[in-house]
């Protein structure tokens, strides 16, 4: 009794956190479900606003004008906050998983979230994102690491990039002219002093060859199952995106990408990466997230989730695997 007083106790205690013992489920192995229908981020979505100064260009409301689902939905915005003399300056409304719940970078995990996008949906050539997918950056780490993952925007038009490590490409265009790949090869942007390469994996149904300037070389570090079905144009309303991750740097990867119960790609190869300095996890942030700008933006998302399982994430399509 004396005992199980004590944990009590320790457990009433602000910010303790109870050691996993031996027989019990990893954290990571938790399911996850956040709706957005309260007043504060659930309990049961592991979920927060980080607090820095990117993120203070950004605010959170939950509201029950805009919703998916249920009663509620989060509304994140952004205002202008860059001083103009910082050239490497971004803003950001960006909503994390909390660290203790971060799942191992060679695991596989799916995740689901949907979003709308407010009018004016921003039609200018910038650089916009809507979620991401990273692994940890050990502290004293030499560089910065680009989302494995991540969905983006530019001209007002939805493209998803998959980065890894450079690898010799197959072949290397004009600068700032669009590659033309053969089959088998998948559009690049390389930049071997950095030891990394970004990758165009999926367009929405209005991008243009041109659109894709930047990437103007061919690599086949990875192979792409096209299924048929471009992305969602941002205007269309509600996106319902499902996700799955697992990295793999050496060639491993896999990635599963749908949007509204609709399966868009499955990439495998080359993934992620591998550098001295980097962490055991993967993390998910989703949120609008932009270099410097003058203007205001706003997104809605509602219904994410987080699980080992297929099943638990795709509610509206079928999976490829459980």
């Amino acid at each position: 009794m004396f005992r199980i007083a004590l944990l009590a106790a320790a457990l009433a205690v602000p910010g303790f956190t109870y050691a996993q013992s031996a027989d019990e489920t990893p954290a990571y192995e938790q399911k996850l479900f956040d709706g957005f229908e309260g007043r504060d981020f659930a309990p049961e979505g592991g979920l927060y606003y980080r607090d820095n100064f990117e993120q203070s260009a950004g605010s959170y409301e939950f509201q029950s004008a805009v919703k998916r689902t249920g009663e509620g939905g989060l509304k994140l915005s952004i205002a202008p906050k860059c001083p103009t003399d910082h050239d490497g300056c971004s803003e950001r409304a960006e909503i994390w998983e909390k660290t203790e719940l971060r799942v191992p970078y060679d695991k596989g995990v799916w995740y689901g979230f949907s979003v709308k996008f407010a009018d004016p949906v921003p039609s200018d050539d910038h650089r916009y994102l809507i979620a991401q997918w990273k692994r940890e950056i050990d502290p004293g780490a030499d560089g910065d690491f680009s989302p494995f993952l991540a969905l983006r925007m530019d001209l007002g038009k939805l493209f998803a990039t998959i980065e890894t490590n450079y690898l010799p490409p197959v072949s290397t265009g004009q600068a700032n002219v669009a590659a033309r790949c053969g089959a088998g090869e998948v559009p690049v942007w390389i930049r071997p002093e950095l030891n990394q390469m970004r990758m165009l994996v999926a367009t929405d149904g209005n991008w243009e060859p041109e659109d894709g300037s930047l990437f103007n070389a061919c690599t086949n570090g990875v192979t792409i199952t096209n299924h048929g079905n471009p992305l969602p144009d941002p205007e269309s309303g509600w996106i319902d995106f499902v996700v799955f991750t697992k990295p793999g740097p050496d060639g491993s990867g896999h990635i599963e990408l749908f949007a509204n119960g609709q399966p868009i790609i499955t990439v495998k190869g080359h993934i992620g990466h591998a550098d001295k300095g980097l962490g055991e996890n993967q993390y998910f942030k989703f949120g609008p997230y932009r270099a410097a700008h003058t203007t205001d933006w706003t997104l809605y998302y509602d219904d994410f989730r987080r699980s080992l399982r297929c099943e638990d994430v795709l509610t509206n399509g079928n999976c490829p695997f459980s």
